[in-house]
């Protein structure tokens, strides 16, 4: 699995090697100020293309969840190490 951020290779993992070694994967987190507009637009996304509603319905879910995380804790704009 490659990440876009090269500081995550090695500490964030797939225990379970479902992900190959070459397939570029990016990972949100709450603290970035623009994490829940991305998950649901690609929520949003995925459903037009014919996603079933239990991931599209996950994803709206875990976005929510970033809203509310964002509303006590500190946000910032996206950064690299």
């Amino acid at each position: 699995m490659l990440h876009a951020r090269d500081d995550y290779n090695g500490r964030i993992v797939d225990l379970e090697n479902k992900i190959p070694e070459d397939e570029p994967v990016f990972l949100l987190r709450a603290q970035d100020a623009v994490a829940p507009q991305v998950v649901e637009f690609w929520a949003d996304q995925a459903e037009g293309r014919g996603a079933k509603p239990d991931i599209v319905n996950a994803a709206h879910s875990q976005a929510l969840e970033m809203i509310k995380w964002q509303e006590t804790h500190a946000m910032k704009v996206p950064d690299m190490p």
